[in-house]
């Protein structure tokens, strides 16, 4: 999935995030957790080093997209 493969930068292929770095675990998420908290960087009601500038880049359905795919199932 070519809209997920930013997320591996920072958090791996497998989620499991760099945490003493700043990259946390997203593998544990629900989708609608995940979609909880990529909106929420969207939106400004969540800082991060970098999430909440790349989240903005993204509509709110690959915003959904997003979180179907790499979310917990």
């Amino acid at each position: 999935m070519s809209l997920a493969a930013t997320c591996a930068n920072c958090h791996g292929t497998n989620g499991v995030g760099v945490p003493n770095a700043g990259m946390p675990q997203i593998n544990h998420l629900s989708p609608d957790a995940m979609l909880t908290q990529l909106k929420a960087f969207k939106s400004g009601a969540r800082t991060g080093t970098i999430m909440h500038q790349l989240a903005k880049g993204y509509t709110d359905e690959q915003l959904q997209t997003i979180a179907n795919v790499l979310g917990k199932k």
